[in-house]
């Protein structure tokens, strides 16, 4: 069984072909954003129902909106890798490839015999990005990962929302597309590296769906390491910056809005039609506004 949607092959990534072994969102997001800069991506997919985003809502005469989507752009076969046969034809197609995107269970393709050294002696120039849970070493490896629950773990979840409410979970899976964007990054950079340094051999990229939302909080660290301080919820959009936050307007509706900048600030006043508050004292610097 084969399904071909439409793959142009033109853009930066023409002439690179990824083979793209994922599910649901996290890996196939990933070899998405490749294929849409011209990479040949073959999604390969096991024998019997396919990747499960198939099955998503909605659907639209028998196919998933969402599997469309994460498929664009891709070559789709079928290939049994529990099976001798589908093995060695996996193996053909890595040693014409020069990048595969995976979010299988951590150790999954050593036990299909396909692990890193395997693909490596097929293909010395090959790059295999893993994207998992909680990532390919740790305590955490052989967890399932799921997108809202390594959203909760990078910290996000527990900083959106108000104070006084449950932390929110964001309406969409935030660490599926994060990682996958992530991943995209991560193997481009390898390949960059093996085709400018010289020695023309592939690597080996491990992205958690965690991490990259932990990298985005990285100022937070620093906040707790120097000076013992936990971000709690608040409702507003930009900490240390006012004003900042979502205000309902005078016709009903919403505006979002932040002055993280002094300059951004003083044009603000006469925007709203309240240029009197420009000579308030209260509000003349961003320390003023915050307190």
């Amino acid at each position: 069984m084969s399904q071909k949607t439409d793959s142009r092959g033109f853009g930066p990534l023409r002439g690179v072909r990824v083979l793209d072994l994922g599910t649901m969102i996290a890996a196939p997001y990933a070899a998405s954003m490749l294929a849409d800069f011209g990479a040949e991506v073959i999604k390969v997919e096991m024998p019997g129902a396919g990747d499960p985003s198939r099955d998503l809502l909605p659907q639209v005469e028998g196919y998933s909106v969402r599997w469309g989507s994460f498929s664009r752009n891709k070559k789709c076969v079928t290939i049994n890798l529990k099976s001798p046969a589908g093995r060695d034809l996996f193996l053909d197609l890595a040693r014409q490839a020069d990048m595969i995107v995976e979010n299988f269970r951590p150790g999954t393709l050593d036990r299909l015999g396909l692990d890193y050294e395997t693909l490596k002696q097929a293909n010395p120039r090959i790059i295999v990005v893993h994207i998992s849970g909680y990532g390919q070493t740790g305590p955490n490896r052989e967890l399932a990962g799921f997108g809202t629950p390594a959203t909760a773990f990078s910290g996000v979840t527990y900083l959106t929302g108000y104070p006084d409410r449950p932390p929110v979970s964001p309406p969409f899976s935030l660490a599926d597309y994060v990682a996958g964007l992530t991943g995209a990054f991560a193997g481009l950079m390898a390949l960059y590296y093996r085709d400018t340094s010289g020695d023309d051999e592939g690597q080996e990229v491990d992205v958690s769906l965690y991490e990259p939302l932990f990298r985005m909080l990285e100022a937070l660290v620093a906040e707790f390491d120097r000076l013992g301080a936990v971000r709690e919820r608040a409702p507003f959009v930009a900490a240390g910056a006012s004003p900042a936050g979502t205000y309902r307007t005078a016709d009903g509706k919403w505006a979002v809005l932040v002055c993280s900048t002094q300059r951004t600030w003083e044009r603000l006043p006469a925007a709203i039609g309240r240029p009197e508050l420009l000579d308030d004292p209260r509000f003349a610097t961003n320390a003023d506004r915050v307190a």
